[in-house]
């Protein structure tokens, strides 16, 4: 497939936003539970929920460049029984909405307890719109992985491995941004964030490393013969009935070496897992700022990453279209 990068930076952006806040909310509620020490409303959860809603908002615009009418966006989401696509447009803003509204109130200072669990644990407004948020965090990871998942036609993506996968690469890289913001403000929560990062990243290289072996070895289901409708035994393509390209040829494959395919395979898989991992353990070691190093890192290679995730997949129409790429 054609990667667009306006849907590259779409998915990335939006899963480091959701990573950061679920980061945001776990370490409230291990403070709730006594395990972390509690931490400033204003600065850490107030201006963390800033930097989620910043990653978020960002994905979002991205999001408008893939449009070839942007005017009619808001049509896209009258197809929500059937379209996961649409589901996403509904889910982000909402999830947006939450967010903003958990830092808000961490901002303000309403952490008056509601009520009481049992008789020792008091739960206030944050904790209550913090469960919301964080289940429609994961209702836009579900709905933005399944907009590649149900498409039965590519089997690359056609599996439940690009659900966890989305979920996994997005909660790592927020969670090693949670570690990389509290170094930049000098809090305590710098070593557990970190080895959650670890953790994240570690199991997200397990399965990504799955789906990387599950899709070389796929046979296709797809041949030159099911693509015309022909069912001789013999079929060779002399030439594809046009001098030059179109809009199959432009937008469903990518017109890449497989050389370039393989050097950006390494890439991500060095960029998004070893390194970031090396510099969080040294993070827990005392030093805390290369949190940040491995923060960029990481995205960086997470572009790459989402850049072979598109191109990897391989559409059934190229068996037509092969002369021409």
């Amino acid at each position: 497939m054609h990667p667009a990068f306006s849907v590259i930076f779409l998915t990335t952006l939006i899963g480091v936003g959701q990573g950061l806040f679920l980061a945001l909310y776990s370490g409230q509620f291990y403070s709730m539970m006594k395990l972390l020490p509690g931490q400033d409303s204003q600065n850490f959860y107030a201006m963390g929920s800033l930097l989620a809603l910043g990653f978020l908002a960002a994905g979002l615009i991205a999001s408008i460049f893939h449009l070839g009418r942007p005017m009619r966006g808001w049509r896209s989401i009258s197809q929500w029984r059937t379209s996961w696509l649409s589901r996403e447009i509904i889910i982000l803003p909402s999830t947006l909405f939450f967010v903003a509204l958990y830092g808000t109130i961490h901002y303000f200072g309403w952490t008056q307890p509601v009520f009481t669990l049992g008789e020792m644990q008091p739960v206030d407004l944050s904790l209550i719109i913090g469960t919301l948020a964080t289940l429609s965090t994961f209702a836009l990871f579900i709905c933005t992985a399944m907009i590649y998942a149900s498409i039965k036609f590519v089997q690359e993506w056609h599996s439940p491995l690009t659900v966890i996968n989305y979920i996994l690469l997005g909660t790592a890289s927020g969670f090693t941004l949670a570690a990389a913001f509290s170094a930049s403000i000098g809090n305590e929560l710098v070593d557990f964030y970190a080895t959650w990062a670890i953790i994240l990243t570690f199991t997200a290289l397990i399965f990504r490393s799955v789906a990387l072996i599950r899709n070389s070895q796929l046979k296709q289901k797809s041949s030159p013969q099911t693509a015309i409708g022909v069912r001789h035994t013999m079929i060779v393509q002399q030439a594809q009935g046009a001098m030059c390209g179109s809009f199959n040829t432009r937008e469903f494959f990518h017109g890449k070496s497989l050389g370039l395919l393989k050097t950006v395979k390494i890439i991500f898989l060095m960029m998004v897992f070893p390194i970031p991992i090396v510099l969080l353990l040294a993070t827990t070691a005392g030093f805390e700022y290369l949190s940040i190093m491995a923060f960029v890192i990481q995205y960086l290679g997470l572009i790459a990453e989402r850049w072979y995730f598109f191109t990897e997949a391989k559409h059934p129409q190229n068996l037509y279209y092969q002369s021409v790429g």
